[in-house]
């Protein structure tokens, strides 16, 4: 039978009966191939840890490296609206391109599942002229048709009914606007038109302000989703309402989507990470320097976010607080 030793191990006092460093980490319930070992103050090579004799009054140091880790991602983080299931989480919008060739590989980079499509009259003097349908399927991508550009209730209601009978779509974007400089919902007129259209059949997903009352009363009006803005339409100026947006994520029972104001990658990330269930943009993606790249980055962005959100974000502290344990240090 083996002598008993002391030994002072990781600054305790320890009694063993292992003959070798390597038997003395296996009894404690580790693998010799993932742990470093210095022996009075002399760094024991992995390779010999089998050989090398443990004696009595041996100093020892068994260190191994300690960090954080995350569950496995969802394999599956679908969302619905109105009993649709889109895997994407990235709306995009059609408008402000060069042209449909590079819209519709905007639309591709992005993964977008869903765009939105302007309802306009017909150009009569050119009737073969070249139509969005010809370069982004509405057979592949969910179509959702709007009312850009509408200032009644009434004007709405007139266009998602043409829309309609075009394409037979009944899951809609309104959007009834108060007036042209800032682009704001008129919610009076939007709250209107959400009642008459959803008693038609429509499923609207609705424009808003970002006020978590208008949005429940946008949800008990027959709003399959809203979608509050970030900031001013086209403005790029990034979500400049956070605390109101996470409001109206946390009452609501319908998806919530950050329509508007989006100008960078960053600032999808940040509605996403709020929890809101997805993020509507056009500008930021049309008009950059490079649509197609940018429509990639944000692809990303609504990723990275939702990542984040479902790992939860770390408390914030008012000081430093080390990365590296205290505990164990040598």
């Amino acid at each position: 039978m083996s002598a008993t030793k002391t030994i002072t191990l990781n600054g305790d006092t320890r009694r063993t009966t292992a003959r070798t460093i390597a038997a003395l980490v296996r009894e404690l319930e580790l693998e010799p191939a993932k742990v470093a070992v210095e022996r009075n103050h002399v760094i024991v090579p992995r390779s010999t840890l089998e050989e090398t004799a443990l004696a009595d009054g041996d100093t020892l140091e068994i260190v191994h490296f300690v960090g954080g880790g995350s569950a496995a991602a969802k394999a599956d983080d679908s969302w619905s609206v109105a009993g649709r299931t889109f895997r994407s989480r990235l709306i995009v919008g059609t408008g402000k391109y060069r042209d449909f060739e590079q819209n519709a590989a905007a639309v591709e980079a992005s993964g977008a599942e869903i765009v939105t499509v302007a309802v306009r009259r017909v150009n009569v003097s050119d009737p073969k002229a070249p139509m969005l349908t010809d370069y982004i399927d509405p057979r592949k991508i969910t179509y959702l048709p709007n009312t850009a550009g509408c200032f009644t209730a009434d004007e709405a209601i007139r266009t998602l009914r043409l829309a309609r009978e075009a394409g037979g779509w009944d899951l809609v974007k309104l959007e009834v606007l108060g007036e042209a400089r800032t682009l704001y919902p008129d919610m009076r007129e939007t709250l209107r038109a959400t009642e008459v259209l959803a008693g038609e059949g429509f499923l609207p997903m609705v424009y808003c302000v970002d006020d978590p009352i208008a949005a429940k009363q946008l949800e008990d009006a027959g709003a399959v989703a809203v979608m509050p803005l970030g900031a001013p339409i086209g403005s790029g100026l990034g979500i400049q309402n956070r605390v109101t947006i996470r409001l109206i994520v946390e009452g609501a029972s319908v998806p919530v989507l950050v329509d508007a104001g989006v100008g960078t990658a960053s600032d999808a990330a940040v509605g996403m990470e709020l929890g809101c269930d997805g993020i509507l943009m056009n500008t930021a993606i049309a008009e950059a320097k490079d649509p197609v790249r940018m429509a990639r980055a944000m692809k990303l962005a609504v990723e990275a976010g939702r990542e984040a959100y479902l790992a939860g974000r770390m408390g914030r502290r008012m000081y430093a607080d080390p990365s590296s344990p205290l505990a164990g240090l040598i």
